[in-house]
């Protein structure tokens, strides 16, 4: 059967396609949106940030309150510039430590800053 543009079928059908590509444009949207990090990791309690007078330089200063030793580590979304890894940090209880993170010069600078376990 062959459709025209102009028929109701032809219509109907745009009308499906149309509603499944914004499905697929949404789906992947909300997954990321709930595997995003954001969440300080448990048994830390960590302060993020930027740098005062540098918009390029992000923290994570983190205080271990659990009983086990923990590693954890500043993760920068950099927008233009690709995503970085401040250095991996391990804290015994009761210790205090903070990981730092550059983006490169190009672009926005930092979009977001998470702590990573």
């Amino acid at each position: 059967m062959k459709l025209s543009m102009g028929s109701v079928s032809g219509t109907v059908l745009r009308g499906v396609v149309v509603a499944g590509s914004a499905a697929a444009l949404v789906m992947p949207a909300t997954v990321a949106t709930a595997l995003a990090p954001g969440a300080t990791p448990p048994g830390l309690s960590c302060e993020t940030g930027k740098h005062e007078i540098d918009d390029y330089t992000g923290y994570a200063l983190c205080r271990n309150d659990g009983s086990a030793a923990q590693t954890f580590w500043v993760h920068l979304v950099c927008g233009w510039s690709p995503d970085v890894d401040g250095e991996h940090v391990t804290l015994n209880p009761g210790q205090s430590g903070q990981s730092t993170a550059h983006c490169a010069g190009l672009g926005t600078g930092i979009g977001e800053i998470s702590v990573q376990p």
